[in-house]
């Protein structure tokens, strides 16, 4: 793992989307295995160019999302690295058993990729914004879940997942992310990327969660508090030792996930830490509330999900250390 953290945070000019559909089509140019998966979102996910390019590895299953991680297990039994993808709620919750069955337990190797984590649903509202995606399926044995931050993290994790065997599960921003990362940077599935050392409280953060935390460490430092940064970008498996090592430096955590802290970020955090550091643990996200229509940034202050919630959790933590 080697990575480099932007000085200036910006959003990037390149949608995530197209990244996964340039990454994939790069990949099958030198690999017959891989191939792709929809559930008629082909406009939506930016697959469009795979579809024309390798009409042969590409199919559209229609609103029939059951039936499409169905075919990815068969797929897979042939040989074939099929990625599936759907809107996170109905690439997850809709296809649980699939998942389960016919991928986990027939050890299957298939990557389900979900768009739209979170509030990013936005005007698709309440029915499409999943708050659940990551928790529903952190009890499946074995699984893999990733919410890489912005493209170059995405790019690096699909092209991990090439030569990789097993369920993965990728929660994936469609629009433009805010950078973090260099060009160049790499990845460990399992292994923490520390953005930023402190001492005094220790924020671990995922997916649109990691701009907001890196906001909320400026704000600290500037009323003297010193925050340590972690991009919890892999949820399963956990960095355990990471976290606790962090855990011990400051002496207390706030987790930050655009997620439902009720089986999300936040509960494996404070699982983790229970067995192996345990430390006061404030956790920002979604408290245990169903979505609802808005804008992004609307519905982020609605849900909490902001740097200042940080800013406030961590003093919040400090103050019980």
């Amino acid at each position: 793992m080697s990575y480099q953290v932007k000085q200036t945070l910006q959003n990037e000019e390149r949608e995530m989307r197209a990244v996964y559909c340039e990454t994939l089509c790069q990949m099958a140019r030198e690999d017959s295995r891989i191939c792709v998966l929809d559930a008629d979102l082909i406009g939506s996910s930016g697959m469009g160019p795979f579809f024309k390019e390798f009409p042969d590895r590409a199919v559209d299953c229609g609103i029939q999302e059951a039936n499409m991680v169905g075919m990815a297990a068969g797929l897979s039994a042939a040989g074939m690295v099929p990625f599936a993808h759907s809107f996170a709620p109905f690439a997850t919750r809709r296809v649980m058993d699939q998942i389960f069955i016919s991928c986990a337990y027939g050890k299957q190797n298939v990557r389900i990729v979900g768009s739209d984590p979170g509030v990013t649903a936005a005007y698709n509202g309440g029915t499409h914004m999943p708050f659940e995606d990551m928790g529903c399926l952190m009890s499946i044995p074995k699984i893999t879940l990733v919410e890489p931050c912005d493209s170059v993290q995405l790019e690096q994790v699909i092209r991990m997942l090439q030569d990789a065997y097993g369920v993965y599960y990728i929660r994936m921003l469609r629009k433009n992310a805010v950078g973090i990362y260099e060009q160049g940077s790499t990845f460990e599935l399992g292994k923490i990327p520390v953005l930023r050392e402190g001492k005094d409280v220790c924020i671990a953060a995922s997916g649109i969660m990691v701009a907001e935390a890196m906001k909320a460490a400026k704000v600290l430092e500037e009323r003297g508090i010193s925050a340590a940064v972690l991009d919890c970008f892999c949820w399963k498996p956990l960095d355990e030792a990471t976290l606790a090592h962090w855990a011990g430096v400051c002496g207390c955590v706030v987790t930050a996930e655009n997620h439902n802290i009720v089986g999300g970020l936040g509960s494996a955090v404070a699982s983790a830490l229970a067995k192996t550091h345990p430390a006061p643990v404030e956790m920002v996200g979604v408290q245990d509330e169903f979505g609802e229509v808005g804008t992004v940034d609307y519905l982020q202050n609605r849900f909490g999900l902001t740097a200042a919630a940080i800013v406030s959790a961590a003093e919040r933590a400090i103050a019980r250390k």
